[in-house]
């Protein structure tokens, strides 16, 4: 009986001795023929483990050594190839167009490249915003903090629905050479918390009064691959990817609060491990030194301009995945998304390689760039769409800041709410519509109405805030664009509250209640800092708004 020919199981194992081997571009011979020299017996008495010799390995060509390895071919004993295997292949490769044999369709193709889109797009968004919250790499803006002194302003571009209840104090972290340790002063029992976020922008760790209290500590953040030993009493945070933003929120009872909380600001700090001792040291007689405003001035004129979003709207598909690859370069991913890798193979999205969208020839380039729009328009109509609402018309408690592999909510909180906390943390109810279906609009004037058992249930304190229609605070001639449990609240003879959501005044005998709406649409979103379960469940649903 004549043996198949197994193509795949034969270069499976010539792709053993692979990592010594010096490929040598050269017309190999008859497959079947090579089968029989060198791998015949192999395959008939497989305990015996044989491997062929290195010139029947020359004879073969590269190309079909790396279409085993993209279809993710089973090595002897369960291995993988490794990625220095499919990195000597593919630098053979560089110059050189696929073959057409085996390739996909470009519709498959196309939905590929959707996919990936969504899947990349935080990490490019990240990367985006990176730039331009630290001026390109200045090393005056990395591993050191930008303190924020005050609530920000109708021109505030630097995230997508920023809060007006906490004082931001944000830096990127590089911790490819060694680990950042962050000081925390004594909060004196003031809310505060320090968001630790990825390059995917997934929230590893929130140290703050909810998790690690109020008083003074040290915490190491610890970046991927890096060994040693941390100080006595310093706390370890590990960040599986190289590049971090730690965004840091402390409570602010209105601009009346200022002068505290930048004392409070001043006591944060962040030291490599190399300088601990010395940082350690003199901490207790130098605070840190407070942004300067011509640098706060810069970072507004950058955000400005061109916010992070729609700088990756304006973006073709082949300049989004050649920035995405070259993040993969430095930017590992999580142990999740294999399955995914193995996909963004498929159109030449390969960890550690550079994209070459030229190789991919016309049909499929189109078809890659066809992908990335879809996707792109998924995202840009998500707010058309809205969110799942629960009966009141306000959205439903959404999975934040921890995504797993729901890549499409990843990208959209990016997308929308970039750096929204995890639900213990905080939870956002938004409302984007009357109840007659339509869109909130200046035009109308609106009312809440919280029964006294029913005001929003939490450990910390809860807002109201009003964005316009592209996720920024409104300009209004009162300078409010949030309300909430620490303000001077009026409140009805049964301990009930109305707040007022409107163009114009509703009165002066109202006018603490008001939260002022822009002439055109707007949203409204709730938050809710350290809720109680019946918050993070969705038992507790703030009231409808009523339309007046």
């Amino acid at each position: 009986m004549q043996r198949e020919f197994n193509l795949a199981k034969t270069l499976a194992c010539m792709a053993v001795l692979l990592s010594g081997l010096q490929l040598v571009p050269a017309q190999p011979p008859d497959g079947a023929a090579l089968y029989k020299q060198q791998c015949l017996k192999c395959h008939e008495n497989p305990s015996e483990k044989r491997a062929p010799s290195f010139a029947a390995m020359r004879l073969m060509p590269p190309e079909k050594i790396l279409r085993t390895m993209e279809s993710g071919v089973m090595l002897p004993q369960g291995l993988l190839l490794t990625p220095e295997q499919r990195r000597m292949v593919a630098e053979y490769l560089s110059d050189k167009p696929l073959p057409q044999e085996g390739m996909l369709s470009a519709p498959e193709v196309r939905k590929i490249a959707e996919q990936a889109y969504v899947f990349a797009y935080p990490l490019v968004l990240m990367e985006l915003t990176r730039r331009t919250m630290t001026l390109d790499g200045s090393p005056d803006l990395i591993n050191h903090f930008t303190h924020i002194p005050v609530f920000p302003n109708d021109r505030f571009r630097q995230v997508i629905r920023p809060n007006a209840d906490t004082l931001y104090s944000g830096a990127w972290l590089d911790l490819a050479k060694e680990p950042i340790l962050l000081h925390v002063p004594d909060i004196q029992g003031r809310y505060y918390l320090m968001q630790l976020m990825d390059a995917w922008s997934e929230t590893i760790s929130s140290p703050g009064k909810r998790t690690t209290g109020t008083g003074e500590g040290w915490f190491a953040i610890v970046g991927p691959g890096w060994k040693g030993e941390l100080p006595a009493g310093v706390q370890r945070i590990l960040c599986p990817t190289s590049t971090a933003w730690l965004l840091g929120r402390t409570q602010t009872n209105g601009p009346s609060d200022y002068d505290f909380v930048h004392k409070i600001q001043g006591g944060y700090k962040l030291v490599p491990l190399s300088r601990y001792s010395t940082a350690r040291s003199a901490e207790s007689q130098t605070s840190e030194p407070g942004t300067p405003l011509s640098t706060l001035r810069a970072l507004q004129s950058r955000m400005t301009a061109i916010p992070p979003p729609v700088q990756a709207e304006r973006m073709s598909a082949v300049e989004f995945f050649i920035l995405f690859a070259e993040l993969l370069k430095t930017t590992s991913s999580h142990s999740s998304d294999q399955a995914m890798l193995g996909e963004l193979a498929k159109i030449g999205i390969i960890p550690g390689q550079a994209f070459q969208p030229e190789r991919l020839g016309t049909e499929r380039l189109k078809a890659i760039e066809d992908g990335a729009q879809a996707a792109s328009g998924l995202l840009s109509n998500f707010e058309k769409q809205g969110p799942p609402l629960g009966k009141t018309g306000w959205s439903l408690p959404g999975k934040y800041g921890r995504y797993g592999t729901d890549y499409f909510a990843r990208a959209m909180t990016a997308r929308y709410a970039l750096a929204a906390l995890p639900a213990e943390d905080a939870v956002y109810l938004s409302c984007f519509h009357s109840p007659d279906g339509t869109p909130l609009n200046g035009g109308q004037r609106y009312s809440l109405h919280f029964a006294k058992s029913a005001l929003p249930p939490v450990k910390a304190f809860w807002s109201l805030t009003l964005y316009d229609e592209h996720g920024y605070f409104a300009s209004n001639a009162i300078k409010r664009f949030a309300i909430g449990d620490r303000d001077v609240l009026k409140f009805n003879p049964d301990g009930s509250l109305d707040l007022y959501v409107q163009h114009d005044s509703p009165g002066s005998e109202k006018e603490d209640n008001w939260l002022p709406a822009p002439e055109g649409n707007f949203n409204l979103f709730l938050r809710l800092y350290w809720p109680d379960d019946a918050v993070i469940s969705g038992r507790w649903m703030p009231p409808a708004l009523a339309a007046r």
